[in-house]
């Protein structure tokens, strides 16, 4: 760690959401991260902000402690819900994808955030995917039925160590998020799909099981054992993703290789609208290339470090106008290192940014410059 004298000593502690705890985070000089990433069928939404935001600042302030970072964010070009779109519009699926993953490049851009190490799409790693199906049917975790290869979960007695859920719940999520309980050919009804047989019109691959297309949780796998390698120190996104899709994960990435999958789990909690969470599938939606044309791109980044990263919260229309006051007064003070040491401390205690934002507004209303302290956030008062 640097000998600078606004680097507080100590570990970094984050919650992990296998181990229910905040726990220290003490990975090596290079930190690789896995953040599950876009379905492109539709526009960035503020929940999508907001989880790319968190684990943007976690980079940051990595990289402010003397880490490097290795961030993948894949993206998901073939499944269920791009393919029901493209259907519905009357395209082709990798056309309406093309389409959204720029409009998500730009609204990315336009917020400031880091580049991702690697953005790898899931139907570049159709190869990989079948190899590492294979890797998982050589073990003895996985069996083919009515053209489909299914994950056995009664072979991983660790399922459900990541999400800490029973069987009922799990029974529950997986029929709310897709994971098709009462399919007949499953022998139990939590057994997931690693490949299925595509409809008529959906594309398809060739494989040792038939022609088809993988299963959700495994391009996830495929690509991060691509990328960062058997063991990754972090994995993230939102926490609609714990179960069914991040257990799976787990549970057949560990069946593959043998190894431990993930070092530490940190998930998001959702932003809600109307009572609800901000989903494409109940379209209550804020987009953030409608705010955009309305604020401050750094406002629309302090109105998500507002809130917890782990605190579910309620969009309102008192949200931006809050946010914009506030990022005035960041700029009216000036350059400056006031409340940097304080906003370290803060993102070191589980990446508490309202206590970091509101340490930054104390030194903005004593007159002190700001400018360290919100380019820790994202910041650039300069602009």
């Amino acid at each position: 760690m640097s000998a600078d004298p606004l680097q507080p000593a100590g570990s970094m502690r984050l919650y992990d959401t296998a181990k229910q705890a905040v726990v220290p985070f003490e990975p090596g000089e290079v930190v690789t991260m896995y953040t599950c990433g876009i379905t492109p069928y539709d526009a960035t939404h503020f929940g999508h902000a907001a989880t790319y935001l968190t684990y943007d600042v976690l980079q940051r302030r990595l990289r402010d402690r003397g880490h490097d970072t290795k961030c993948v964010r894949n993206i998901t070009d073939v499944d269920d819900s791009l393919l029901d779109k493209a259907r519905e519009l009357g395209v082709h699926y990798l056309d309406l994808a093309a389409g959204e993953i720029a409009r998500f490049d730009d609204d990315v851009q336009a917020l400031g955030m880091l580049p991702s190490w690697s953005e790898p799409r899931a139907t570049s790693a159709i190869a990989d995917i079948r190899g590492f199906i294979g890797m998982v049917l050589d073990r003895g975790h996985a069996y083919t039925a009515g053209g489909a290869v299914y994950f056995d979960v009664g072979s991983w007695e660790r399922f459900g160590e990541i999400s800490n859920c029973d069987r009922e719940d799990m029974l529950r999520l997986a029929a709310e998020r897709g994971g098709n309980p009462d399919d007949p050919n499953k022998r139990d009804p939590l057994d997931f799909i690693l490949w299925q047989p595509s409809a008529p019109d959906e594309p398809f691959w060739e494989s040792l099981w038939g022609p088809g297309r993988p299963g959700w949780h495994i391009e996830c796998s495929a690509l991060a054992l691509r990328e960062l390698g058997t063991t990754i120190d972090l994995h993230g996104g939102g926490s609609d993703l714990i179960f069914p899709h991040h257990e799976c994960e787990s549970a057949q990435s560990e069946a593959a290789t043998g190894e431990p999958f993930v070092r530490h789990w940190m998930h998001q909690a959702m932003v809600r609208m109307d009572g609800e969470k901000m989903s494409k599938s109940l379209g209550n939606l804020v987009f953030v290339s409608e705010l955009r044309k309305e604020w401050d791109t750094r406002a629309i980044r302090l109105a998500a470090h507002a809130h917890h990263y782990r605190t579910p919260w309620e969009w309102n229309d008192t949200i931006m106008p809050t946010a914009a006051a506030r990022l005035e007064a960041w700029i009216a003070s000036g350059p400056g290192d006031g409340g940097l040491l304080e906003a370290r401390i803060a993102l070191d205690d589980d990446l508490d940014t309202p206590a970091a934002v509101a340490a930054i507004d104390a030194a903005a209303s004593a007159g002190v410059g700001v400018s360290q302290a919100a380019a820790l956030l994202g910041l650039d008062l300069t602009a």
